[in-house]
């Protein structure tokens, strides 16, 4: 279940309440407001309100009364400008808010990205409903043995079908348990009149870090880059990197030139050290260089070949 009954109504009734504004709008992401983008079994994200656009930027770089008259091709070529040399204040000038529904151990490494206005439900007030993220075989990975932070071999036969058990039978009894303590069903009904029930803000703790739980996630073009730089690159939690990739959608249709310029100079290109600089140099001058005459350490000389395809 991505929305309640309730949320669906609201979404509804926010979609057919026409809204007259001055304030600029962005067709293409006024299409994606308020509807859930779906991530993960039981996730989403969904845009539920935004300021400015790339023109936005382009005003606070220039300082300017309004849009101007100047054409789409110099707006473009300010933006690359501002990307490639990392002027981040007029990015600062557009805010869009997410509402965000996501496991709670994925929600533990989002909420190290400070920057942000967070607003998460209360599991001391409301009860958690009963969904929890069991990934897809592909996504059962054993422990990679050169990455701390990684996978390795995707697990395969009885030793896969074996965890995916176990992840669903903690969750079933945990949550089982959840309602012991309570003493609520699913309906919110008493189980036995005869006793209180423990409080919510106690019974939530025996339950798992697979459960989901939702948030409002409100932040600045500059630090959502900043987050999607990291949390949509190939080397990120798969968990976390389908959310940042969602959220990229949306921001290419919220600010389609900046969009393009992050994409080319920060999501697809790379920053050299002085040390990685000097060897593409002497690579390009014919010369034959080695790890050991390099000053690169193994994993900068194996990371720096990674990027150069060699």
């Amino acid at each position: 279940m991505l929305l309640s009954d309730q949320q669906r109504q609201d979404i509804e009734q926010l979609r057919g309440d026409g809204q007259q504004t001055r304030r600029a709008t962005v067709a293409a992401l006024e299409e994606m407001l308020y509807e859930p983008l779906p991530v993960l079994d039981h996730g989403f994200i969904r845009v539920v309100d935004y300021m400015g656009d790339d023109a936005a930027v382009v005003q606070a770089a220039r300082v300017s009364y309004g849009r101007g008259t100047r054409r789409i091709s110099e707006d473009r070529g300010l933006l690359r400008y501002l990307m490639r040399h990392r002027h981040t204040t007029p990015f600062e000038m557009c805010e869009i808010k997410y509402h965000v529904k996501l496991p709670v151990f994925v929600a533990r490494q989002w909420i190290r990205h400070r920057t942000a206005n967070v607003n998460e439900y209360s599991a001391r007030y409301s009860i958690l409903d009963r969904e929890f993220y069991i990934p897809e075989p592909a996504q059962l990975a054993a422990q990679s043995r050169s990455n701390r932070q990684g996978r390795g071999d995707v697990l395969e036969g009885e030793e896969a079908v074996r965890v995916l058990d176990i992840l669903r039978e903690d969750a079933a009894r945990n949550y089982a348990d959840y309602q012991e303590m309570l003493n609520e069903d699913d309906e919110g009904n008493v189980i036995d009149p005869g006793r209180a029930g423990l409080a919510r803000e106690l019974a939530r703790m025996n339950l798992p870090l697979n459960i989901y739980t939702q948030w409002y996630w409100k932040t600045d073009l500059h630090n959502l880059m900043h987050f999607l730089s990291l949390r949509a690159d190939a080397h990120a939690q798969y968990e976390i990197r389908v959310y940042a990739e969602a959220m990229m959608d949306t921001v290419r249709a919220w600010v389609p030139l900046t969009a393009e310029a992050f994409e080319d100079y920060r999501l697809g290109g790379c920053q050299l050290s002085r040390a990685a600089l000097d060897v593409v140099k002497r690579l390009l001058a014919g010369e034959e260089v080695a790890v050991e005459s390099s000053d690169l350490s193994p994993r900068e000389w194996r990371e720096l070949m990674a990027l150069l395809g060699r």
